[in-house]
């Protein structure tokens, strides 16, 4: 039977607190940079568990899946064409629940969607850790299409700077436009805010790298199990979420995360 195949797109600071001042912008603990790095180096983790262990496949976006579709609608095979809509659709689904929950959320519970995606996030890694390896890969493929599909939706700005957890190519695009304006301003005094894109990006490629080499290790040494490695860095991300909506923005659930 044909597999999805999901293509990975190659496409935080400090607390500040609301205090300092007006002219210092006060971000959401959902917002801040190491909670993105973290995420990204998840993503990457993912992207080799399920390379390595789970079809040879990517699912961490669908631009593979989408041009396979297109592939077999082309040569008429419609069975596998419609097989392709399986990964697709989870995926959809996942942009549809991120997008449909969170002012629910916010309404009926004390904490905000973003902490409650990380719950979920973790209970789908608990689940995927007890699949055997003799499972079909489709089951581990769907779940992680899913839960990249809500990540990504959800975590849209690392204080203030638009980024993609799940996938890296914009990410590389930037670190090459970074360096391109580097050189530019070689010996030239002026603007310098490009030099925040630049770190942001470089250090979200890095990370996702980081991710896909330890995902690498753990993958060879404990099989299916290594996926509940990513347990430890989705914990401390769930903590610090946890901490700020119950105690340090508590106060705050009214402000939107930037890019939402």
């Amino acid at each position: 039977a044909a597999q999805p195949v999901g293509q990975a797109e190659q496409t935080a600071a400090q607390p500040s607190a609301p205090a300092q001042g007006a002219k210092s912008r006060y971000f959401l603990m959902c917002e801040r940079d190491w909670i993105y790095f973290t995420l990204i180096a998840v993503a990457g983790y993912f992207g080799a568990f399920t390379y390595l262990l789970r079809g040879n496949v990517f699912c961490n976006a669908q631009s593979g899946n989408v041009v396979l579709m297109g592939l077999a609608l082309g040569q008429g095979d419609w069975m596998k064409a419609l097989y392709y809509l399986i990964p697709i659709s989870a995926y959809l689904l996942g942009a549809f629940v991120s997008e449909f929950l969170p002012n629910p959320v916010k309404r009926k519970m004390r904490v905000r969607w973003d902490t409650l995606l990380i719950a979920v996030e973790m209970a789908v890694v608990i689940a995927l850790g007890f699949v055997p390896e003799s499972a079909p890969v489709q089951i581990s493929q769907v779940a992680v299409n899913f839960i990249m599909s809500m990540q990504y939706n959800t975590f849209r700005q690392a204080q203030g700077e638009p980024v993609a957890t799940t996938f890296v190519t914009n990410h590389v695009r930037q670190v090459g436009v970074g360096i391109a304006k580097a050189i530019k301003h070689i010996g030239k005094d002026g603007d310098k805010s490009y030099l925040r894109k630049f770190r942001v990006h470089l250090f979200m490629l890095l990370f996702f790298v980081a991710g896909a080499v330890v995902g690498t290790l753990f993958c060879k040494l404990i099989l299916g199990r290594a996926i509940w490695i990513t347990l430890a860095p989705l914990a401390v991300v769930f903590g610090a979420l946890l901490y700020a909506d119950l105690a340090t923005e508590k106060d705050m659930k009214d402000k939107k995360p930037s890019g939402h």
